[in-house]
């Protein structure tokens, strides 16, 4: 069996590892088996040289590739929380809200409200803003 079918081979072995790993450790390795069977595939040189070049490219996957590769895929803020995503939308006021009442419908839905400001008082029919989510109640404000 030709050296650069070995080399292929492993380097297919990586990067299958990989998949159950997700750390990205193997796949730099598996780089490097790849240039390895690539350079045995076309220069012919002897063994110790695609040896040679695996672990130079494995090196250098590891030091320069790797921990740009991290942080691309770790940088991510994600998605939002659900109740994060429904701040600052309109709702419409169904039931009187006030300190200790209320309802609004929000993206079709009906939630209990509270007033912003303690003081304030919407009656069914206004258009308020969804300041933010406490628990289970929308806590709304309406400019006037």
């Amino acid at each position: 069996m030709p050296a650069a079918l070995i080399w292929l081979v492993f380097a297919l072995g990586l990067a299958g590892a990989e998949a159950l790993t997700g750390d990205m450790f193997l796949l730099m390795l598996s780089g490097g088996a790849l240039a390895a069977a690539g350079s045995s595939w076309l220069l012919a040189l002897p063994v110790w040289v695609d040896g040679g070049v695996f672990l130079v490219v494995s090196v250098l996957l590891l030091v320069l590739v790797r921990p740009a590769l991290r942080r691309k895929f770790t940088a991510g803020e994600g998605l939002p929380e659900p109740v994060k995503a429904l701040e600052g939308k309109q709702a419409l006021v169904l039931d009187r809200v006030s300190r200790h009442e209320g309802q609004v419908k929000l993206d079709g839905e009906v939630w209990t409200a509270r007033p912003f400001n303690d003081n304030d008082v919407y009656q069914p029919g206004d258009h308020v803003t969804v300041m933010h989510i406490d628990g289970a109640t929308a806590v709304v404000w309406k400019s006037e």
